[in-house]
């Protein structure tokens, strides 16, 4: 489980074809630091497993379902990456239950800049709409955000200086694809009133 709060930019420092897979190493110095084999690290929000370690870099094995559903299939060396290890019990939860599993792929619309922050309007799969509500949480590329406004196929989120710069949020424009998982406890919601009202049906 994951927080949305980015710890480090990584660099993607190698990707290996493997045909219905790749190898994707990044470098990450702070992240990897205290890593083990085994570990969970999300990657622009997709968790991903430490399958090799050397110094500070790190390798993980991503499969065809996964690559079908992310935009991790794009990456290339030299990109940068979100990254976040894994909450322990100790972890400051600042900002959303996140689980590392990607709902869809949505693309950049527009940016508009202000002053002090950016307003980002983000498409997403229309069946997605239904879990995202104003003032509610959505985590694009890895990054917990505070929906501003939820319509039919797309929100906006405002950005503020410090996500512009410490994530790769900053500099995604229209046209890129990101990574969108929506709130758990939605679907979770969802699921029991949808059991509840067919209990009343057959009953």
């Amino acid at each position: 489980m994951f927080t949305g709060i980015v710890e480090e930019l990584g660099t993607v420092a190698g990707v290996e074809d493997l045909g219905d897979a790749i190898r994707l190493t990044v470098h990450s110095p702070h992240v990897v630091a205290d890593a083990g084999l085994g570990d969970s690290i999300a990657v622009n929000g997709c968790c991903l497993t430490v399958a090799e370690r050397d110094g500070e870099t790190w390798t993980a094995d991503v499969m065809q379902e996964t690559l079908d559903k992310t935009s991790l299939r794009g990456v290339q060396p030299g990109d940068r990456v979100n990254l976040e290890r894994a909450v322990t019990p100790q972890t400051r939860l600042g900002g959303h239950i996140v689980q590392g599993h990607v709902d869809g792929v949505g693309t950049i619309a527009s940016r508009t800049p202000s002053e002090h922050w950016e307003l980002v309007e983000v498409t997403m799969p229309a069946e997605l709409g239904r879990y995202l509500v104003d003032k509610g949480s959505i985590t694009v590329d890895g990054v917990s955000l505070t929906v501003i406004e939820a319509r039919a196929g797309a929100f906006t989120v405002s950005l503020i200086p410090e996500t512009l710069a410490r994530t790769t949020l900053g500099a995604r424009r229209p046209g890129d694809r990101v990574n969108l998982e929506v709130d758990v406890l939605a679907k979770h919601v969802e699921k029991l009133l949808a059991a509840a009202a067919a209990d009343r049906k057959d009953n």
